[in-house]
């Protein structure tokens, strides 16, 4: 199975750099702008970036920088504490992260395993990620409606982390400091 899984994403990372060149952007900056289409407002910095792909500050801060100078991100500065740098997908960002996710390719082979009922396959592989993070000790950096934080609260939720309230649109994103519930 290891095997297989290693192929699905040698090929979807084809696909990325197919993608990506057409607008002269490398995969780990496709990569990093689609984890910034993601992401909560927690979870929007260069540290949350390196984190979740699991490379060099250097390298991300280089990969940033082309998504900023070619227009698909900007940088805002936290208003409460000036030393945080908060990283946001411009419309054109946002606009090409749709175009290439799924890949057309990836979404018609999907079309054609009819035989595991809807989310299954899904089910199966978050199961298969969750358990790979919990081995190696990765951050999970998952969506909060899955997080042990999160707290329904009059017809809203509230993260029991931060204390403040979530949107319905905020519990569907990735945060970095999510946790799964024990």
């Amino acid at each position: 199975m290891q095997y297989l899984l290693e192929r699905l994403n040698n090929l979807l990372h084809m696909e990325v750099r197919s993608f990506g060149l057409k607008y002269g952007l490398l995969p780990i900056q496709i990569e990093a702008l689609t984890y910034l289409t993601r992401c909560n407002r927690y979870s929007d910095t260069p540290q949350a970036v390196t984190e979740y792909l699991g490379l060099t500050k250097g390298t991300v801060s280089q990969s940033l920088k082309v998504l900023e100078q070619k227009g698909f991100l900007r940088k805002q500065q936290d208003t409460q504490d000036k030393r945080i740098v908060h990283l946001a997908p411009t419309t054109m960002g946002r606009k090409l992260i749709e175009q290439s996710y799924p890949t057309k390719s990836f979404a018609s082979a999907r079309a054609t395993t009819k035989s595991l009922p809807e989310g299954k396959l899904e089910e199966i592989l978050r199961e298969l990620l969750r358990e790979m993070q919990y081995i190696t000790n990765r951050k999970t950096f998952a969506a909060c409606y899955t997080c042990r934080f999160i707290e329904p609260h009059q017809k809203k939720y509230l993260c029991g982390l931060t204390k403040k309230p979530l949107s319905e649109r905020e519990i569907e994103l990735i945060c970095r400091e999510h946790q799964f519930p024990s």
